[in-house]
């Protein structure tokens, strides 16, 4: 086991040359005489003639490293196994950049990102058909239903001309599965990033600590986060932010974020800096106003052991399936303690009792996107039995939830809810965990809002 170091790390972006050897990690899995499709994101319209921030498709991101919209990524491979790619993208054009802004064009996609050749987007149509003609299998992602309604569109051209020659490829190969396999496990430089991205995240845990007072509202906390992302280079959340005071902590996706903090309160903040398309995703607890009270201390640090106990227990041969037996058992036995369950313990374990309070799962992978692609091995009960291997980066995330309408406790315990979160990647030796800034101990979390 490790600790990611306090100090900055300073990856901010993946090196181009990684992208290309992306690409060449899926070529190596295309059959001969095949073609693999990848397109990029369109800008998205907010209101009338504005768009939101630009979301780069994750697996064109991956593949390309190319930021624009509008792209499409080719890859080929011909008969004896040769490789191409080929990116197309959106044309220079100087009367767009002087009101949009500059675009990459067609020169520099060679130069700087490494791919063979690259074509103007007006193009594809003409060109898709020759690059489909002939070839024996097409790969593309078959959850994009509207990408997959082009691709048809290009072959139906391609069937069009049969009585000319052209060959219809005769084979469809999903690249998802293909394409999230190979991001499951993650190089030297993205788990560089993914730690640059949890120290940002941690810092910004840090201000919302520091920054919070009662009277205040859920969305002048999140402020200081995005101040904090931004100031330190992650320009965006790589999720919508959570600031859940009191109550509406036990809403688990909780965005309005416009409630009033109140004294003798939690407050739940869910956030992760996105890093060059890498997310973090890290949650705290704490009290409004610096002070656990006795019953916010018994929940918190019940949910905080179970936490490092499922993290302690992690290495390469274990998995989400033991990991959740594990912190089901140990929950539900510290919620008998507490008198929040009641009955024989291996009933109420056996029975999942203490899914009526910890109501999600324990964690999930974590990369480009916050719920990462790879698949868990879900079984016919829904157990993930994937086994963990190096390069694997996951969250780990118990909770407890005991809402103000839940008249089955006592009320001391209502309005409690409590999550905590860290990023834990994989190693050879066991684990290590990427969320190494952020306090998490009561002391800890206590006397950093003191002292402020």
């Amino acid at each position: 086991m490790s600790t990611s170091p306090l100090s900055k790390p300073a990856l901010s972006q993946l090196p181009l040359t990684d992208f290309a050897k992306h690409r060449a990690a899926l070529m190596a899995k295309m059959p001969h005489n095949s073609i693999a499709l990848f397109p990029a994101a369109s800008e998205l319209t907010r209101s009338n003639d504005t768009e939101y921030a630009f979301c780069q498709n994750k697996n064109f991101l991956y593949l390309s490293g190319f930021n624009e919209p509008d792209g499409l990524l080719v890859l080929l491979k011909d008969e004896q196994g040769k490789a191409e790619s080929i990116l197309f993208s959106l044309a220079k054009d100087p009367l767009h950049e002087i009101w949009q802004g500059r675009r990459i064009g067609q020169v520099k996609a060679v130069q700087d990102y490494g791919v063979d050749e690259s074509f103007v987007v007006a193009e594809i149509d003409n060109l898709l058909p020759d690059y489909l003609d002939g070839k024996s299998q097409v790969l593309f992602g078959f959850s994009d239903h509207n990408f997959a309604a082009q691709v048809f569109t290009w072959l139906k051209q391609v069937k069009s001309s049969i009585r000319q020659g052209a060959k219809t490829p005769q084979h469809l190969t999903d690249t998802d599965p293909i394409i999230a396999e190979l991001r499951l496990i993650k190089s030297d430089n993205e788990l560089a990033l993914m730690r640059q991205a949890n120290h940002i995240s941690g810092l910004a845990h840090q201000r919302a600590m520091q920054k919070c007072q009662v009277g205040k509202f859920e969305y002048q906390l999140e402020a200081e986060i995005l101040h904090e992302f931004a100031r330190h280079g992650a320009r965006h959340p790589a999720y919508a932010c959570i600031v859940a005071g009191g109550d509406n902590a036990n809403i688990l996706h909780y965005t309005d974020n416009n409630a009033v903090l109140k004294n003798n309160e939690l407050l739940l903040i869910d956030a992760g800096a996105e890093l060059a398309g890498y997310a973090a995703d890290i949650t705290r607890t704490f009290p409004v106003n610096g002070k656990f009270t006795t019953e916010q201390k018994a929940i918190y640090q019940l949910v905080l052991d179970a936490k490092n106990l499922a993290i302690n227990a992690i290495k390469p041969g274990m998995s989400f399936a033991k990991l959740n037996e594990l912190t089901n058992a140990f929950l539900t036995q510290g919620l008998v303690d507490l008198g929040i369950l009641t009955g024989e313990l291996t009933e109420l374990i056996s029975d999942k009792k203490v899914k009526e309070y910890f109501i999600h799962g324990l964690g999930h992978w974590l990369g480009l996107d916050v719920h990462d692609v790879g698949d868990y091995h879900i079984n016919s009960d829904r157990e993930q039995l994937r086994l963990f291997e190096p390069g694997m980066v996951m969250t780990i995330e118990p909770g407890i939830y005991i809402p103000l309408s839940d008249l089955a406790v006592a009320e001391k315990w209502r309005g409690i809810g409590v999550r905590i979160e860290d990023n834990i990647a994989v190693t050879a030796q066991g684990f290590e965990n990427l969320t190494a800034n952020s306090p998490q101990t009561i002391e800890d979390i206590e006397d950093l809002m003191i002292k402020t």
